[in-house]
């Protein structure tokens, strides 16, 4: 798969997604948020990665948020930054989803790494919201997801005051799960990846739906109930006699029931 905005790579079952704007911080633009988009939807068609890692190229910058540059100057969708549909996607994927921090996540660059399942980061990268210094908000991901790491009180303290946080103060507050030495994040991430990538992946995704179905209204639930519970009751002895008994006119035998 080739890019303009983006790399994206395999090795064995760790799929990895490079954000590749590092002279603009790695910043999203509408190219940017439609091939991220298109990317893990092309993954989810797929068996052979297991865990998808999400990074920043270079080693200063993950994220720093978004430039709107050669969007219609409108205020209807055809003038905001579909960063939504990045959000989505990873909210959808059946695969955890690993954001591996190499220097800055900013604005929605933070939002993105709070999205993805799990945060691995190296010592030196920096945390931040700076919405209401500069006029924008993130009333959505951006505050649920926040609130659900950190609690209440302090989500409200990162919004409202926006400082920098340091991989080991986000690590404290819950709003990572790791924190290694610079020069180790790539293979520490690795290391990450490849130890979830040896659990079922069925289960794996199977956990994803169910946390992800409490925000997710009728679509969450439905992704959980019919994606994956459902498939599973579909295989089962009972839904075999049903189905088989249905196309043979038959009263189905209740002995092959489950209990």
């Amino acid at each position: 798969m080739t890019y303009e905005t983006i790399l994206y790579q395999e090795a064995g079952p760790i799929g990895t997604i490079t954000l590749n704007r590092p002279d603009d911080g790695n910043m999203f633009n509408v190219t940017m948020c439609h091939e991220i988009r298109d990317c893990i939807e092309t993954i989810r068609r797929e068996t052979r990665t297991r865990v998808v890692v999400l990074t920043g190229a270079g080693n200063q910058f993950f994220c720093v948020g978004g430039r709107k540059d050669g969007m219609e100057d409108t205020t209807l969708y055809a003038g905001t930054l579909p960063t939504l549909e990045i959000y989505e996607a990873i909210d959808k994927l059946q695969k955890p989803v690993i954001a591996s921090v190499n220097g800055f996540a900013v604005g929605g660059g933070n939002v993105l790494q709070m999205v993805c399942d799990c945060t691995i980061a190296k010592k030196s990268a920096i945390f931040r919201q700076v919405g209401p210094m500069v006029g924008s908000f993130d009333a959505g991901y951006g505050t649920w997801y926040l609130e659900d790491l950190v609690g209440k009180k302090k989500a409200k303290e990162i919004w409202y005051r926006n400082p920098k946080i340091t991989a080991d103060e986000a690590l404290a507050l819950g709003l990572i799960n790791k924190v290694v030495a610079d020069k180790d994040l790539a293979e520490e991430t690795q290391k990450f990846a490849l130890e979830i990538a040896a659990r079922g992946s069925f289960a794996l995704a199977s956990i994803k739906a169910a946390f992800n179905a409490r925000h997710g209204g009728v679509s969450g639930l439905s992704r959980l109930a019919h994606d994956l519970l459902l498939r599973s009751y579909l295989e089962s002895d009972e839904a075999h006699e049903l189905a088989d008994a249905f196309s043979a006119r038959r009263e189905p035998d209740a002995g092959k029931f489950g209990s």
